[in-house]
C-alpha cells in the first residue's frame, strides 16, 4: 500500500550519504522520506569512522603512556582493559547517534525504519508501505568484503566490524590487506601490545598514496614491530588449536590468533530490486554522471555505491550536492581529487590531490616540480617527538596540484591542504600568509617557502 503522499526526495539508506541528502534537502523545504533498514548514520557511525578512530586513540594513550619517561613523566602501563575501551568507543558512538538522531527528527523528515526495496524507478517500499518520490536517492552503502574460498566466522576470521567488538587484545594477528583499514587496525592492535603481521598483495602498504607516503609508513611501522609482506597474494587459511595458519604466494606459513579480513568495502545492492528496475550496474557498483544521475530519470546514487573513494566525507558532500541539484541551484560539480584523505595509523597520512606519479602522468615529466619539508625542522613536531614529512607537487609555474604529509596529527593539516589543492593556489601566494609558531601548520608554510624559492627553516 502507498502512503498516500509523493515526496519531493525519497531517500533509500541512512547512512553519510543518505542522511546529508535527507538533511540538505529539508533546509531547501523539499518533503523528505528516508528510509533505514539498520542505524541512521550507518557504517561510517556505528562500525567505521568513529569507533576505529576511537580505537586509534586509546592506542595512543598506550603509547604515550609506554613513552611516558622521554618527555621526564613516570608512568606505568599496567594493561590495556578492553572492557573499558570498548565502553568509550560506545559512549562516543552514542553520543553522536543521539545528535543525528535529534537532527534527523526536528527536521521535518519522514523516517522510516526498514529495509527497503526499489519496486519501480520512483518508488520504495518498506514493511509493506510504498514511498513514492518526484526523484529517488540511492544510498546503501558498502560491506566489508572477503576474497573467493576465504568464509569469515567472526572468531578466528574476523572482519573489522567484528574487530570492533573484540572482548580482549589478541596476543597475534595477521591483518589481510595493506590498504587504510588494514594498517589503521594494524597500528591500534600494536599499541594494545599485540604481535601483527600484514599481508599485501600490492608492492607496497597504503598503495593509493604517494610512494613516499608508503615508504615513511613502512619505515615506521618497522620501527614500531609491526611485521608486513607486500608482493604477497594470499593462499589459503587453515584452523589451528591455538589460531589461524595463513599461506601465502610461494608457500611461506604465518600462524596467529586471529586474521582480520581488511580487502576492501563492496556495494551492498544486491536484492533491492536495482537490476530489476533497469538500473545500470558495473560490478555491483552504480555508475553515474558527473552530477550523481544514474541512467534512469530523477533517480540519483551517493556514496559508497558510487565509483570512487569510499569515504564519509564524500557521502556527505556528494549528499548536499544531490539535494541542492534536485532543488534546482545548479552545484558546482564535485572534483574527485578535491576530496582530502587520511589513514589516522601512527604516523599519520594525509594527503590532497594527485600523487607525484599521476602529476608527471597528466602534466609531463618536465612541467612537474616536489619539495618535500622533513618534519625534524619544525618545532612542534619535534615536541611530539614525530618524524614525516610534507611534500608539495606542483606545476611548474602553475599551483599546487598535491600535498601529501606523513606524522603524527598530520590529519589535522589536511584542512590547509585542501583549500590549497581547490582554490588552485601557487607556491608564492601560500608563501606570503602567516603561520602560527609553534605549530605543525608551519611545515605547510614552509615547504610553500621553499618551493617558492625563499626558504626559511630549511634547505633549498
Amino acid at each position: 500500500m502507498s502512503n498516500g503522499d509523493t515526496f519531493d526526495v525519497v531517500v533509500l539508506g541512512g547512512g553519510s550519504g543518505g542522511y546529508a541528502t535527507a538533511l540538505r534537502a529539508a533546509q531547501l523545504n523539499l518533503s523528505v522520506a528516508l528510509i533505514e533498514k539498520d542505524k541512521l548514520g550507518g557504517t561510517c557511525l556505528h562500525r567505521g569512522c568513529i569507533p576505529t578512530k576511537a580505537l586509534l586513540h586509546a592506542g595512543e594513550v598506550a603509547d604515550q603512556t609506554r613513552e611516558s619517561e622521554q618527555f621526564g613523566i613516570k608512568a606505568e602501563l599496567v594493561g590495556v582493559d578492553m572492557a573499558g575501551v570498548n565502553a568509550y568507543m560506545d559512549s562516543v558512538v552514542a553520543r553522536l547517534y543521539k545528535g543525528l538522531q535529534g537532527l534527523v527528527s526536528s527536521a521535518k523528515i519522514t523516517y522510516a525504519a526498514g529495509e527497503g526495496r526499489l519496486v519501480a524507478p520512483n518508488t520504495v517500499e518498506v514493511n509493506g508501505e510504498r514511498y513514492v518520490g518526484r526523484n529517488v536517492v540511492l544510498a546503501t552503502g558498502s560491506y566489508s568484503k572477503t576474497l573467493p574460498g576465504l568464509d569469515l566466522d567472526g572468531e578466528r576470521v574476523i572482519s573489522s566490524e567484528d574487530a570492533l567488538t573484540l572482548d580482549r587484545v589478541p596476543t597475534s594477528v595477521i591483518v589481510l590487506g595493506g590498504g587504510v583499514i588494514g594498517v589503521e587496525f594494524a597500528s591500534a592492535w600494536r599499541s594494545f601490545g599485540a604481535d601483527v603481521t600484514i599481508v599485501e598483495a600490492l608492492p607496497r602498504l597504503v598503495a593509493g598514496e604517494d610512494e613516499e607516503c608508503s615508504k615513511a609508513v613502512e619505515r615506521a611501522f618497522r620501527k614500531r614491530g609491526i611485521a608486513f609482506k607486500v608482493n604477497s597474494p594470499f593462499e589459503k587459511v587453515e584452523r589451528t588449536d591455538s589460531g589461524v595458519r595463513v599461506t601465502i604466494a610461494g608457500g611461506e606459513t604465518i600462524e596467529a590468533e586471529l586474521l582480520l579480513v581488511a580487502v576492501g568495502r563492496g556495494p551492498v545492492t544486491a536484492n533491492i530490486g536495482y537490476e530489476q528496475q533497469g538500473l545500470t550496474m558495473d560490478r555491483g557498483f552504480v555508475p553515474t554522471d558527473e552530477r550523481l544521475r544514474t541512467n534512469l530519470p530523477n533517480v540519483y546514487a551517493v556514496g559508497d555505491i558510487v565509483p570512487g573513494l569510499q569515504l564519509a566525507h564524500r557521502g556527505f558532500q556528494q549528499g548536499i550536492f544531490v539535494a541542492e541539484e534536485i532543488a534546482g541551484l545548479n552545484p558546482r560539480v564535485i572534483d574527485e581529487d578535491g576530496i582530502p584523505r587520511v589513514t589516522y595509523c601512527d604516523p599519520e597520512v594525509a594527503s590532497m590531490g594527485l600523487t607525484e606519479a599521476k602529476a608527471r602522468e597528466q602534466y609531463g615529466a618536465d612541467t612537474v616540480k616536489t619539495y618535500s619539508y622533513n618534519l625534524g625542522g619544525n618545532g612542534k613536531s619535534q615536541i611530539l617527538r614525530t618524524a614525516g614529512f610534507v611534500k608539495l607537487v606542483s606545476v611548474v609555474d602553475g599551483p599546487v596540484v598535491g600535498v601529501h604529509m606523513v606524522g603524527a596529527r598530520v590529519g589535522e593539516l589536511v584542512g590547509e591542504a585542501q583549500l590549497i589543492y581547490n582554490w588552485e593556489a601557487y607556491p608564492a601566494e601560500v608563501a606570503q600568509l602567516v603561520h602560527a609558531h609553534p605549530t605543525q601548520t608551519e611545515a605547510l608554510g614552509e615547504a610553500h617557502l621553499a618551493l617558492a624559492g625563499k626558504p626559511l627553516h630549511a634547505h633549498a
